[in-house]
C-alpha cells in the first residue's frame, strides 16, 4: 500500500495533489511496468496520423544530442499519455524498458500514477518529477521533466514532450530547454498550416481567458495579449456572454451591484475602447465586434459533450474570482453548479477527488460523501476522506 502523500511534510503541493488523484483512481504503487495500450500495428498508424510527426525531426535535432549525452531518454506522447516515440542512449533505453517506458505504453496519470508526462497533461503545464516523487516504486530511480505541446490554431493539447533520466536531470537549464523545444515545435506547426490559420485571421477572432483569474486576458490572432483591469474584465466577459449586444441600462444592471448613471457606463466603455481599439467594441447596442472564444465556454462545451474529465481539467477556477458583478456571479455560479453536478453524476472517484481539492469543492459535504462511496476498496484515501466527511458533518450540526 502506498504511504499517504500528506504524511511527507516535504512533498510539493503539486505532487501531493497528483498522488491523491493517482490513489483515487486505484493505481497500485507496486505496478512494475506501464501497460501497452498501442500494439505495434496501432502504434504505426497513430504515428503516421499524429500531427507531432511533422515536428519530430526538429525535436530530435534540438534535444537529441543533449539527451544522449546525459544518458537519458527523449519521449513524445499523444494527448492521452500514450508514448509514440522514445529515443536516447542505448543504456538508458535498456533501463527504460524495465519500467515499460517504451513506444505504445500509457503514462496517463490515471493509469501509471504521478509521472512528468502524465501529470503535465493532467495540469496542462510544465512539470518536473524527482525520483521519490513518483507514485510507483519502480519509477523512483528516475527523474523527468515534461511539457504539453499545443495546436497553434486551437490551443488544444496535441501531446507531450518529455525527457527522463537520472537524479541530476532536474535543473533550471533542462526545464528551460524542454519548454523552448516545445514552443519551437508549436511555431513549426503554425508555419506548416497557413491555410488553416487564414479563416481565423479573416474573422478577427480573439481568445478570452477569465477562469481562476482576478483580471481577464484577451489574446488576439497575432499572439499579443492584453491584461484587462477588473471592471473592464467584467464588461468584456458580459459582452462575450451576450453576443447579440446589451443596452447601456442592461450592461449597468449586470456589471454594477449598485445603481449607476448611464454616463458611468459610457465613460467606462470609452476607456475600454482606448485600451482595445475602436474596432473591438460596437455601440447601439454595446457588443464585441470580433468573434470570441472563451475558456469558460470551452468548459461548458465539454460538459455538453459528456466529457466531464476534460471539463474538470479545463476548469481553472471560478470565473473572475473576486468579481462583485451580479451578471458575472450568475455566469460563474451556473458553470460551477453544472460542473459539480456532472462530477457527482459520473460516479468516478478520481473526478470527485479532483473536485474536492478545488476551492468550490473543499467544503462540499455531498461531494466528499460521494467520493467515499466511490473509492476503490484498497484506496489509501479512505481515512482522509472519512475525516473530511466527519469534519463537515460536525460543522453543519454545530449550533
Amino acid at each position: 500500500m502506498p504511504p499517504r502523500p500528506e504524511t511527507d511534510p516535504g512533498m510539493r503541493a503539486q505532487i501531493s495533489a497528483s498522488w491523491h488523484r493517482s490513489a483515487a483512481h486505484g493505481v497500485q504503487v507496486e505496478l512494475a511496468e506501464a501497460p501497452i495500450t498501442l500494439p505495434d500495428d496501432q502504434l504505426r498508424a497513430a504515428r503516421d496520423l499524429h500531427p507531432l510527426a511533422r515536428v519530430l525531426p526538429l525535436l530530435e535535432d534540438v534535444l537529441g544530442p543533449a539527451v544522449r549525452g546525459c544518458d537519458a531518454v527523449l519521449a513524445v506522447g499523444d494527448a492521452d499519455g500514450q508514448l509514440l516515440w522514445v529515443s536516447g542512449s542505448s543504456a538508458a533505453m535498456g533501463r527504460a524498458e524495465r519500467i515499460g517506458f517504451v513506444p505504445g505504453s500509457n503514462w496517463d496519470e490515471r493509469v501509471t500514477g504521478t509521472n512528468a508526462p502524465g501529470t503535465a497533461l493532467a495540469l496542462g503545464e510544465t512539470v518536473s518529477v524527482d525520483q521519490r516523487e513518483h507514485f510507483r516504486e519502480s519509477v523512483r530511480g528516475w527523474s523527468c521533466v515534461a511539457t504539453p505541446i499545443h495546436d497553434p490554431r486551437t490551443s488544444q493539447v496535441l501531446g507531450v514532450l518529455d525527457v527522463t533520466g537520472g537524479g541530476s536531470l532536474i535543473v533550471p537549464q533542462t526545464v528551460a530547454m524542454i519548454r523552448a523545444a516545445a514552443r519551437m515545435a508549436e511555431s513549426e506547426l503554425a508555419g506548416a498550416a497557413p491555410a488553416a490559420l487564414t479563416p481565423q485571421v479573416r474573422t478577427g477572432s480573439v481568445q478570452l481567458e477569465a477562469l481562476g483569474r482576478d483580471e481577464a486576458i484577451l489574446r488576439g490572432v497575432d499572439g499579443r495579449a492584453v491584461r484587462l483591469g477588473a471592471r473592464h474584465s467584467e464588461i468584456v466577459v458580459l459582452l462575450a456572454a451576450h453576443p447579440e449586444g446589451l443596452t447601456g441600462e442592461e450592461l449597468a444592471t449586470l456589471v454594477y451591484p449598485d445603481d449607476v448613471r448611464p454616463a458611468t457606463v459610457r465613460a467606462e466603455l470609452n476607456r475600454l475602447r482606448a485600451v482595445l481599439g475602436e474596432d473591438m467594441v460596437g455601440s447601439r447596442p454595446y457588443r464585441l465586434l470580433p468573434s470570441v472564444s472563451a475558456d469558460w465556454y470551452a468548459v461548458a462545451a465539454l460538459l455538453s459533450a459528456g466529457d466531464v474529465e476534460g471539463a474538470l481539467r479545463a476548469y481553472r477556477g471560478r470565473l473572475l474570482l473576486r468579481s462583485q458583478s451580479p451578471g458575472v456571479a450568475d455566469l460563474a455560479d451556473e458553470l460551477e453548479w453544472s460542473l459539480r453536478a456532472a462530477v457527482l453524476a459520473s460516479g468516478r472517484a478520481d473526478l470527485m477527488a479532483a473536485w474536492t481539492r478545488t476551492a468550490a469543492g473543499a467544503d462540499d459535504l455531498e461531494a466528499w460523501q460521494a467520493q467515499a462511496a466511490a473509492l476503490p476498496a484498497r484506496s489509501p484515501l479512505h481515512p482522509m476522506v472519512a475525516a473530511q466527511v466527519a469534519r463537515l458533518d460536525a460543522a453543519l450540526r454545530a449550533p
